[in-house]
């Protein structure tokens, strides 16, 4: 399987008060389209680094991203605006990625307008079969942000991001802040959402239990490096790293490697 996006020796480093310190050194992975790699790792392991330079918020000091071919880092003007659609992300807490005051419609608006994908008399169709697509009802459209629900904005960013038909989303701590079961619903749909339209998603958390309802393969991070990668079953019942040990074993719905083992 080809690699719809190709990461190679990411490093970054940042300079705090009077000394240098690596934010990412030497990270390497790839994503096949259609599938999910979880990037996981504890806090201020470089996961949401990574996702910063992917959407070109910060530049690395080293390494390279191929994202459909391309050279992502040499990309820029309309050349960088015409891959942005394919390469997407949602965000933690919609609530302070949008305008609380906007209305549904017009965060679902904004790509349409903006990418040139629907003109004004068909957006609000549009609109309403981006909703429909996500789980919700069409009169959801009139809504304000800051008057729906958690479960409910992160289906309204999802359906903000699949508006123009990305070939990937970042999903950067996408569940993190949901209760359990609002959290298996957004689950469910961004499987259904891969299996129609073979969308391929970097997950970034450090859930465990999420990590292994939704991934294909892993990426464990610690100190701003790759430790340990493999496929997502067998590296959450038998971690090689001790950064992977300590995950499994902070996570209490997931078995001990003591169980697994026995």
């Amino acid at each position: 399987m080809s690699a719809l996006l190709e990461v190679d020796g990411l490093s970054k480093r940042y300079r705090r008060g009077d000394r240098d310190f690596a934010a990412l050194d030497g990270v390497s992975f790839s994503i096949a389209a259609g599938e999910t790699l979880a990037l996981v790792g504890p806090s201020g392991s470089g996961k949401s680094t990574v996702a910063r330079i992917l959407l070109r918020l910060v530049e690395p000091d080293a390494g390279s991203v191929r994202f459909a071919g391309e050279d992502l880092l040499v990309l820029r003007g309309a050349a960088l605006r015409a891959v942005r659609p394919k390469l997407q992300m949602v965000f933690q807490d919609p609530l302070a990625a949008f305008n609380p005051r906007a209305t549904v419609a017009r965060l679902l608006d904004d790509p349409l307008r903006i990418h040139g994908i629907a003109d004004r008399a068909t957006r609000p169709k549009a609109i309403a079969a981006l909703l429909e697509r996500v789980g919700l009802s069409a009169e959801l459209a009139s809504r304000r942000v800051h008057e729906i629900s958690g479960g409910q904005r992160q289906r309204v960013a999802i359906a903000r991001v699949i508006a123009t038909r990305p070939k990937l989303i970042v999903l950067d701590e996408a569940v993190a802040s949901l209760d359990v079961l609002v959290r298996g619903d957004i689950l469910r749909l961004l499987g259904e959402l891969q299996a129609k339209e073979g969308i391929a998603y970097l997950f970034i958390s450090h859930d465990l239990g999420a990590v292994r309802a939704i991934a294909h393969r892993i990426a464990i991070m610690d100190g701003g490096r790759v430790v340990e990668q493999g496929e997502a079953k067998a590296v959450i019942a038998a971690p090689a790293s001790a950064t992977g040990r300590a995950l499994v074993a902070a996570t209490p719905e997931l078995p001990t490697i003591k169980e697994t083992v026995s």
